[in-house]
């Protein structure tokens, strides 16, 4: 008997970097992630996508290791597929992890126990994650995360974004490694900046439950300029950022650690009509809902 499970991806609407060291974060799941399915098998094993590179094979074949340890190795055969692009800040190996738990473990499990096995698979890939983005794929709502608890945060109105690719950027470590080495020359400056993100955050999460879409836009923006000033920005983000405002974006900004390129994420009341401009320019991008009423 097959079993399939999704993982879906994530965008941080507001609050980067400082959920590491214990502030809050507002993080979303979106429409694109991971597909895990599993079949019955004489061992247990994981087949690999041929996409990936030799660290990413190594890697992932160890944090499967891990977690089919951790869960006895039962005898199934997983398989996965992906429609995020990896290493742009939007949780790839969070939305992975989950869908591999989700099939290793029981139909009936516990959402904490996947998030338990999830967690175990994102030590492996991340050493010490902070564990906003395994949280926010497994819950599947958005989530106010701070210290490893996440609040569910509901909206009387839809939510919806429009995440954009601004081009590749460069690994995360190097643009956490700068970061700290700024940090800790001038402390007491880069502790202001992280502390008003987290208030940024709380005003966010208030106009969220309000309903209030262009006040959250608002707070994006401000968002935005602090993570430039903590030196996470770059002109293919900025210019992509500017654009996205332009066109009519409530608010509009880095997801992830930032860099070179990566991720953007731009709010509108309703997106639509800037994908299709997006892509006729040749701008990979989609639209999610992260909270609110469905609509039709």
């Amino acid at each position: 008997m097959r079993t399939t499970a999704f993982g879906p991806g994530k965008v941080i609407v507001l609050g980067e970097h400082g959920v590491v060291y214990g502030h809050p974060a507002l993080a979303g799941p979106i429409s694109r992630g991971v597909r895990a399915w599993a079949e019955p098998s004489e061992r247990t094993q994981l087949e690999l996508p041929d996409a990936l590179t030799d660290s990413q094979r190594d890697a992932l074949e160890r944090a499967f290791a891990r977690a089919a340890k951790k869960v006895k190795h039962p005898k199934v055969s997983i398989h996965v597929e992906s429609d995020l692009p990896p290493s742009m800040g939007l949780g790839s190996s969070g939305a992975l992890a989950v869908a591999i738990a989700r099939v290793l473990l029981p139909p009936v499990t516990k959402a904490r126990e996947v998030e338990n096995l999830a967690l175990e698979m994102e030590r492996e890939f991340h050493g010490t994650p902070s564990g906003v983005d395994h949280t926010t794929s497994a819950r599947g709502e958005l989530i106010l995360f701070q210290r490893g608890r996440a609040k569910v945060v509901t909206c009387p109105r839809p939510l919806k974004v429009l995440v954009a690719i601004a081009g590749k950027r460069g690994p995360t470590k190097v643009t956490v490694g700068a970061l700290r080495e700024r940090q800790a020359r001038w402390p007491a400056r880069y502790k202001r900046l992280f502390v008003e993100i987290a208030s940024v955050v709380k005003d966010g999460a208030a106009a969220i439950r309000a309903g209030e879409l262009e006040s959250l836009g608002d707070a994006m923006n401000v968002n935005q300029g602090l993570l430039s000033a903590l030196g996470l920005s770059s002109p293919p983000i900025e210019e992509l950022v500017y654009r996205l405002r332009a066109m009519g974006a409530y608010g509009a900004k880095l997801t992830g650690a930032g860099g070179d390129g990566g991720a953007v994420i731009a709010l509108f009341p309703e997106p639509e009509h800037a994908v299709v401009k997006l892509r006729a320019a040749g701008v990979d991008c989609f639209t999610s809902q992260l909270a609110g009423p469905r609509t039709l």
